[in-house]
């Protein structure tokens, strides 16, 4: 195994995306959710009970681990100043004036500093019998030993019961699909480069691997 290989092993075990399903190595499968934010800071104090209520019954139903992630990144403020624009084309006069003045506003801003946003996910897992049996090939469809299609089923059902925990807390969740996965490998591995350089809707369009032995951290001796 050349040192580049067992770099890549060792720091990113993705295997395979299988539409919204993360194919880990070692048979394991993951998927994402993306969740959304409130301002708590605003809430009055009954409806900050209220969230920390239903957050805290979110934490006391879970019967399966979950990793949660937190990215600051910068914010594109071209593409969301573009769409506040948009949007204002399609309101009141008053509010259209608002919501230029905003832009305006935003725009001096981000000329003197640096506009951040923090992004939160879950990871969940699946927890299916690791066992394989004789024969047993990386993510073949089979009822033994649980396989690719037991660990959806089951993926699917615990990204439900989470979305409706947190959805008594006023918060969204979205389950990433295939695209948005590869993106989100691509921008925790070579944060710098999928700033500037992002991924097309449809993943077999790209024709050279996003990490190359060049962009990958160098194993010191």
């Amino acid at each position: 195994m050349s040192p580049s290989a067992s770099v890549q092993t060792a720091h990113l075990p993705l295997e395979a995306i299988d539409e919204d399903v993360l194919c880990l190595s070692g048979g394991q499968y993951r998927a994402v959710l993306e969740v959304g934010s409130i301002n708590f800071g605003l809430q009055g104090e009954v409806e900050q009970e209220a969230v920390i209520a239903g957050f805290a019954a979110y934490l006391n139903s879970l019967t399966f681990p979950v990793q949660i992630l937190v990215r600051v990144l910068p914010i594109d403020i071209g593409r969301y100043l573009a769409d506040l624009e948009q949007r204002a084309h399609h309101l009141s006069v008053d509010l259209a004036d608002l919501a230029r003045d905003y832009v305006t506003f935003l725009q001096r801003l981000a000329r003197n500093r640096t506009l951040l946003e923090r992004r939160f996910s879950l990871v969940v897992p699946a927890q299916l019998d690791t066992a394989k049996p004789r024969g047993w090939r990386p993510f073949e469809r089979t009822q033994q030993g649980g396989g690719i299609d037991a660990a959806r089923r089951q993926l699917t059902f615990r990204c439900e019961e989470i979305e409706r925990q947190l959805a008594r807390c006023g918060l969204s969740v979205r389950r990433l699909s295939a695209g948005e996965l590869a993106q989100l490998f691509y921008a925790c591995w070579c944060p710098e480069l999928a700033h500037v350089q992002r991924f097309g809707p449809d993943l077999t369009a790209v024709d050279s691997p996003v990490v190359t032995t060049a962009t990958r951290p160098q194993r010191r001796s």
